[in-house]
């Protein structure tokens, strides 16, 4: 599919809940292809397979299953060659696997490793290793990551039975595990990094487990809440940190998600910012984005530069450093940006930096988009860069940068 030349640079689609979790299909045959997953506070959510129609430039909705409670992430298989069968996990109460076809989307397997107890301790998040689509990792509120071994067993009827077992897990962190994702260091199939409320980044190795690098404490030790990798430059990683907690009802949709599936976690996060670490200065970020003025939803770097990154997140306008340019629907696709006014720019944004000046300090976005609610997501295209899609209220929008 081809849409360069309909000179079109934003596309929309509205579901019928509230669109938190989301991810890009990476298939070359699948290229404007998302899954979305639902928020809504109650035990029955939703799943929409989306996909762009190349004749009408509109999104329609391919199929919807149900999913138990919200799902806190979604990921398409990392399988840019089309040889694996055409899966999709989600997590939540369990990590379950799906089987994607043209007319339905089935239950493959659901992998729990806590069978001899009634209850389960929900999952904040997991990464699928691109090196190695067999591996998947996940993270939890028991303070514990898990990584588990996906099987294709014997061929049934021409389909692939996929399965899976516990590779190995461990205590992660002092305290609840909020995202885990794997490094391209290394060979990209070994090493994975985790964050926690305990305000720590830590590094692991899967060829010696018996010890972990803590590379980032908080200095007054808030929680972080999301962890990603450079695409390009192993040695760097971004993170969020909250700068503040209040023991009010949950508001985050993060911790929101896990409220729902553990009603006694009652964390609100407040004003966070976003944190970028290079493992090899251990303990000191090289740059703090710090334009956020509430809790940051996302981020996301880009798939085909180490120097750029996007963050999401509502930006009030009365507190907001004016970013230098504002993305808009009719920018031309030679770059050329127009400058923000001051009246110009609103909250709701997701934000593009260029980090290439580390260490000297990073003020101010390069680009700037503004939604009309608040983001809860942000995906970058790892196959097709110019492409980002957003999620805020009931909207999923896909941004030409």
């Amino acid at each position: 599919m081809s849409l360069h030349g309909k000179r079109k640079e934003i596309y929309k689609y509205e579901a019928p809940w509230t669109v938190y979790a989301m991810n890009w299909s990476v298939r070359p045959d699948k290229r404007f292809r998302l899954a979305l997953g639902s928020f809504v506070e109650e035990y029955n959510n939703k799943v929409q397979i989306v996909g762009l129609e190349e004749e009408s430039s509109e999104f329609i909705c391919r199929n919807t299953f149900d999913h138990p409670y919200p799902t806190t992430k979604i990921m398409w298989i990392p399988d840019s060659k089309g040889v694996y069968p055409d899966l999709l996990a989600t997590s939540g109460d369990y990590l379950r696997i799906w089987r994607v076809s043209d007319t339905e989307t089935r239950l493959e397997c659901l992998l729990n490793n806590n069978k001899n107890s009634d209850f389960c301790a929900p999952l904040t998040s997991f990464d699928w290793n691109e090196v190695d689509p067999n591996l998947l990792g996940t993270s939890s509120i028991d303070t514990t990551c898990t990584i588990w071994g996906l099987e294709t067993g014997q061929v049934l009827g021409r389909v692939n039975l996929v399965s899976g077992h516990v590779k190995t897990q461990l205590i992660a962190h002092d305290k609840e595990v909020y995202d885990i994702a794997f490094s391209r260091a290394g060979g990209g199939r070994d090493m994975f990094a985790s964050v926690g409320a305990d305000g720590s980044v830590r590094m692991f190795d899967l060829r010696h487990l018996e010890h972990s690098t803590i590379i980032y404490e908080d200095p007054q030790h808030h929680p972080l809440l999301r962890l990603c990798w450079n695409k390009q430059d192993p040695n760097y990683l971004a993170t969020m940190a909250m700068d503040g907690m209040e023991v009010i009802p949950c508001l985050s949709l993060l911790v929101g998600l896990c409220s729902i599936l553990c009603p006694h976690l009652t964390l609100t996060p407040l004003p966070s910012q976003v944190v970028i670490l290079d493992v090899r200065v251990p303990c000191t970020p090289v740059a703090r984005l710090n334009n956020h003025r509430a809790c940051v939803n996302g981020i996301a770097w880009a798939p085909h530069s180490s120097c750029h990154i996007c963050t999401a997140g509502p930006t009030p306008a009365v507190l907001r450093p004016r970013p230098k340019y504002l993305l808009t629907a009719s920018r031309p696709r030679n770059h050329n940006v127009l400058p923000c006014s001051p009246s110009s720019a609103d909250d709701h944004q997701a934000l593009i930096w260029d980090i290439q000046q580390m260490p000297r300090a990073i003020e101010d976005p390069i680009l700037a988009y503004t939604a009309e609610g608040e983001i809860n997501n942000v995906q970058w295209a790892s196959t097709q860069p110019d492409w980002i899609a957003i999620g805020y209220n009931n909207c999923l929008e896909i941004l030409r940068v």
